[in-house]
């Protein structure tokens, strides 16, 4: 294989490499080796789906429907491009009896549309908006794997994990939020085995190209009336969008800037002396030589004293996940969750802070028993582990895979029922 992200080379015989993946697979589901010529990409995807414990027979569950659909696709990013994807995608979906599909980054489908008959089809594996297509819950496929390694890519066939999927191509390419290189989910191409060729690999990335330049074109149209924006979940360093400008700040800024915004009121020195430092030998010139450089950082007229605050709102990623929780959306909150709060910072009010927020979300998972959540709780690095969310996933989805990860770790931990360790 000249191209390893690449399914099958111009000239190949699909029906051919059809039987020797299938082969593969099933060397791979009973014996738990990737024999060759499985590609890299798919052998690491295999091993990746049955860590997380999916089964070769299983089935993508339907996790939006209706009205929570519908409000978690409207105030989605990728809402925005969806006019453009339909231009670039939609006749070449429906001409080639293909299917167009966006997902979230966290593999769940929000937009699938194309030829009615391929839809039809398609919607017999629940291939539809709304249901769960992340590689920790259906295995290695072109939207989930795309998300999970954050690059461009293709599947034919039986590289798919689950074997109701094996009749199907497909070619996905994950899209970015220009200002801060996130994942905002993942644009795919989904058919037959015609759709195992180079040039819809390229084709998809092409378009989420397009749609990454795109969304980068959609600023305000005047500079500062849009609202600042804080991200702080799982980074260090704080990144703070204000008139048309990403800043990039350091920790102690960061944590001003967390507390600033939960605190539109303001905060005094000595307030915000006991919420930063734990060292009581830290003097109040210090801080205040600290809120000089971030006021000359954020631009005149942003940073306020006396008390200590910020001039406007302040929209920060933590408010979000904290408002879905509030509302009992547990997947939309769980999917605004990149990781823990500034994770690196010890400043008092900051580590309450984290701490609050991911037992909120803990709780929720818990009490919500969804094994898809729980999976993807789990295989992030803040979850990996987490005891009491490994025993939900295994009351929900008690797999031999689930069960065997749990006993490890609680032999490792040796911590007995009713505690945790994080």
């Amino acid at each position: 294989m000249t191209d390893p992200w690449v399914a099958l080379e111009p000239g190949a015989d699909p029906a051919e490499r059809v039987r020797i993946l299938r082969r593969a697979h099933e060397t791979f589901t009973v014996a738990g080796t990737v024999p060759r010529p499985v590609r890299a990409v798919v052998a690491d995807s295999w091993r990746r789906s049955a860590r997380a414990g999916v089964g070769p027979d299983g089935t993508a569950s339907v996790e939006l429907t209706d009205g929570d659909l519908g409000a978690y696709r409207a105030e989605h990013p990728l809402a925005r491009v969806m006019p453009l994807f339909r231009e670039l995608m939609g006749t070449f979906a429906a001409d080639g009896e293909h299917l167009l599909a966006v997902c979230d980054a966290h593999g769940r489908l929000l937009w699938v549309e194309g030829h009615p008959a391929t839809r039809r089809k398609a919607g017999r594996m629940n291939f539809v908006p709304g249901a769960r297509w992340a590689e920790s819950a259906v295995g290695t496929n072109a939207p989930g794997t795309a998300v999970a390694v954050d690059r461009p890519v293709q599947v034919f066939a039986a590289e798919h994990f689950i074997r109701r999927v094996q009749p199907w191509t497909c070619a996905a390419a994950p899209v970015h939020d220009p200002r801060t290189g996130r994942v905002l989910g993942a644009v795919d191409i989904t058919g037959g085995d015609g759709l195992a060729h180079p040039h819809s690999l390229g084709f998809v990335q092409a378009v989420a190209r397009a749609a990454e330049s795109h969304l980068a074109l959609l600023a305000p149209e005047r500079p500062g009336t849009a609202v600042p924006e804080l991200t702080v979940l799982g980074r260090d360093e704080a990144h703070f969008t204000t008139g048309g400008r990403g800043l990039r700040l350091s920790r102690r800024h960061s944590e001003i800037l967390v507390l600033l915004a939960r605190h539109p009121e303001g905060m005094t020195g000595d307030e915000l002396m006991c919420a930063l430092y734990e060292d009581e030998s830290v003097t109040p010139v210090t801080l205040r030589a600290e809120l000089a450089r971030l006021r000359g950082i954020l631009g005149p007229g942003l940073l306020a004293s006396r008390p200590y605050r910020l001039t406007v709102p302040v929209e920060s990623d933590v408010a979000v996940v904290e408002r879905r929780l509030a509302a009992g959306a547990v997947t939309a909150a769980v999917t605004a969750y990149a990781g823990p709060l500034l994770p690196a910072s010890q400043a008092p009010a900051v580590a309450r802070l984290r701490g609050r927020l991911a037992d909120g979300l803990r709780a929720a998972l818990i009490a919500r028993g969804d094994p898809d959540l729980l999976a993807d709780w789990v295989h992030a690095p803040w979850g990996e582990d987490d005891l009491d969310v490994w025993r939900a996933l295994a009351a929900a989805r008690p797999t031999a895979a689930v069960r065997a990860r749990l006993r490890a770790l609680e032999s490792e931990l040796a911590v007995p029922d009713g505690w945790s360790r994080r």
